[in-house]
């Protein structure tokens, strides 16, 4: 598959995750189901990595990958910390879209960080995305 199928497939499997975990949390503390939501990861992938050999030995690991790898873990529970809480208090319909705004920021920090390169029509695509979110999210 191309990358362009994974993507439609993390769509697919993001847009259930917001819909899962709200039913999910109604009777718990939203930080306890970040900690079992990142337990049944941990253990998929586990079985992943082994199921299909992709498995590596941690010193084929670079310092500057864990480095990395490690800051990414930190904002990836950050950001599933603050997703959940707000998933708790407000209606999925309404958290995912401005969830997305994700997008608007990668676009812009890819472009200073990575020098990614981004078209007229692709800058127009992010305000677009930016401009659905606010109003798919805004709630009077």
């Amino acid at each position: 598959m191309n990358w362009q199928m994974w993507a439609v497939l993390s769509a697919i499997f993001a847009a259930l995750t917001a819909i899962l975990a709200k039913i999910g949390i109604q009777n718990i503390n939203s930080d306890f189901a970040t900690f079992i939501r990142t337990i049944v990861v941990l253990l998929a992938l586990g079985v992943i990595l082994f199921a299909t050999g992709q498995y590596q030995r941690l010193n084929t690991v670079s310092l500057r990958s864990y480095l990395f790898l490690a800051l990414s873990g930190l904002a990836t529970g950050a950001s599933w910390i603050c997703y959940f809480r707000a998933l708790k208090m407000g209606n999925a319909s309404l958290v995912a879209p401005i969830d997305k705004l994700s997008v608007v920021l990668v676009a812009i920090l890819g472009v200073m960080f990575l020098q990614e390169k981004l078209l007229v029509r692709n800058w127009i695509g992010v305000l677009l995305i930016a401009i659905g979110a606010i109003f798919v999210g805004w709630k009077p």
